[in-house]
């Protein structure tokens, strides 16, 4: 049986690096949202106080921060070991 996982680009990103970015987008984009539809002029206020999901970025960041750093040097990792496979046999050193 040979691995079920695909060859491309997409499994050289580690998972860590998706869930960093997954926590990113979830605790930071209602803050978001909120102030570009006031900007936009969607809500009633165009000053709003958004202090609930203001507190949930701020939560958010740093572990989601962490996890893409971590993330990052997973997937290098991958990428090194993807890399040295392909190099031909005389290439490799040692």
């Amino acid at each position: 049986m040979g691995d079920s996982r695909p060859s491309g680009p997409i499994s050289i990103i580690h998972p860590v690096l998706w869930w960093g970015f997954g926590v990113l987008v979830l605790g930071v984009g209602p803050l978001v949202v909120i102030l570009l539809a006031a900007r936009w002029g969607w809500t009633a206020d165009p000053n709003p106080n958004p202090v609930g999901p203001g507190i949930l970025a701020w939560l958010t960041r740093w572990p989601a921060t962490i996890l893409i750093a971590v993330g990052v040097a997973l997937s290098l990792g991958r990428w090194r070991e993807r890399r040295a496979q392909r190099r031909p046999p005389e290439d490799r050193p040692g």
